[in-house]
């Protein structure tokens, strides 16, 4: 069944804050194999000009798609058992380090088919609890057969 188009345009309320912790960003770095010391030590991510250990770029996906409260809505009509990763994106204004807070609010910016699948993209801007910006992320997902 395909997407609700209804929902391009639907943002979600802001998120609850996101507290950036140390040892978030080290396990982030970890998971994802990237042994920089600027991920990891903080007399390091100093040295190199930031006040703590700086987040990957790839970190806001862990908070940042508050989306998920519009994409479980049952009227968009999501099967999550058919879902996929498309795409992800990010633009940054400043890099993300230990001891941010950070909420994000979520905006479905287009559904279309492509073939059999349904593609969503979701904008997710990031700002500090004081609402300074951080960056922007895109997410492209994919719900395979939903078109038909």
């Amino acid at each position: 069944m395909a997407l609700n188009r209804d929902f391009v345009g639907r943002a979600s309320a802001p998120s609850a804050p996101y507290e950036v912790s140390r040892v978030k960003i080290k396990e982030f770095a970890t998971a994802i194999g990237d042994n920089n010391p600027i991920y990891r030590d903080r007399e390091a991510a100093q040295a190199a000009g930031h006040p703590d250990v700086v987040a990957p770029p790839t970190f806001p996906i862990v908070f940042s798609l508050a989306g998920g409260t519009i994409l479980a809505d049952p009227e968009l009509g999501l099967n999550f058992a058919m879902v996929v990763h498309g795409e992800q994106r990010f633009e940054y204004q400043r890099p993300i380090h230990a001891g941010d807070e950070l909420v994000s609010v979520s905006t479905v910016t287009d559904i279309r088919s492509v073939g059999r699948n349904e593609l969503i993209t979701v904008k997710s801007d990031v700002t500090t609890v004081d609402g300074e910006p951080v960056c922007t992320t895109y997410n492209t997902i994919v719900e395979r057969g939903g078109a038909g």
